[in-house]
């Protein structure tokens, strides 16, 4: 007869081969939407459809990825906060539309919406490697430009976002004036157990409990848990306590990281917000906590200061 401490090790040998597979096999397709289900990776509108004034940007990666970008501006001359604009994972940038035209009207600010490399009409294939190329080529691009104050560069990342605007930042400190997370996770390597709960034994965070015997597998960990200590600029934590993808308790983990070294982060929360929606159900409260940041951290400059 087996023992019962062999079918446990073919148990737990058993599991681990079936997690392998399944991260070798489905990993990049969880970790990166381009195209949500249903719909085509083709953008479904424009910032035309909303008389917004913009211009069709794009650059070069500098691995040599052709990328795409909106630079939408509230008003030709606006010289008001420039906002690098990284989105969520799954869709592009024109789904973002709708919350970057309320933005505009409540921040007077400009927008830069980048899509990330396999995202909306951008080319290649996304991957943590790239998208931090891209994120930069981005920055790069906005502060050479003589129509925007380079100081006031705030970087907005939404959950997947988040993470590339922290790397961002912690890459650009002399760049950026200040970062805004909102719903993001602590790792990719977290949100594994979130997604599929059997594999948190043997994939995790540096937090997590068990073995993580198959964290070399993931290839794009995005660990911001890592990065957000490092980070050394104002940072704003917005969490919607309703999110059901990424567990509120990711954004209490990275403000309680960030805080215990920079004095210069905030953390709010709003009780209804979802993982898409809190912009929207946050209301004023969102928005003026936004606006009054941006006022500390990245405000107009005198005119003594620009000359």
């Amino acid at each position: 007869m087996v023992s019962y401490s062999r079918l446990l090790l073919y148990g737990l040998g058993g599991i681990a081969v079936a997690g392998m597979a399944l991260l070798v096999a489905f990993q990049d397709k969880l970790v990166y939407v381009p195209v949500i289900p249903g719909l085509t990776r083709s953008y479904q509108m424009t910032p035309a459809r909303l008389n917004l004034i913009y211009e069709d940007v794009w650059l070069r990666s500098s691995d040599g990825v052709k990328l795409h970008a909106w630079f939408v501006k509230l008003l030709p001359d606006c010289r008001g906060p420039t906002i690098l604009f990284l989105q969520e994972n799954a869709g592009n940038i024109a789904h973002r539309l709708e919350m970057v035209h309320t933005m505009l009207q409540r921040l007077q600010c400009n927008v830069f919406m980048l899509s990330y490399r396999g995202y909306g009409a951008s080319d290649g294939y996304p991957s943590q490697h790239g998208i931090t190329k891209d994120a930069q080529a981005a920055l790069d691009h906005l502060f050479q430009r003589t129509d925007i104050d380079t100081s006031r560069i705030v970087v907005f990342g939404r959950s997947l976002g988040g993470a590339v605007g922290a790397v961002l930042t912690k890459n650009n400190p002399d760049k950026i004036a200040a970062l805004i997370l909102e719903n993001t996770f602590t790792s990719i390597l977290d949100m594994v157990g979130v997604v599929v709960p059997f594999l948190k034994w043997f994939i995790g965070g540096p937090g997590s409990k068990g073995p993580k015997i198959l964290n070399f597998l993931v290839r794009s960990p995005w660990s911001t848990i890592e990065i957000i200590g490092q980070i050394e600029k104002p940072i704003l934590f917005l969490s919607g306590l309703r999110d059901g993808v990424v567990p509120p308790l990711h954004v209490q983990m990275l403000y309680a990281k960030a805080a215990a070294l920079n004095r210069q982060c905030v953390f709010v929360e709003f009780p209804t917000g979802m993982h898409m929606n809190t912009w929207l159900v946050g209301g004023d409260h969102y928005w003026n906590t936004i606006q009054q940041f941006l006022e500390q951290h990245a405000p107009e400059r005198k005119e003594n200061e620009t000359s």
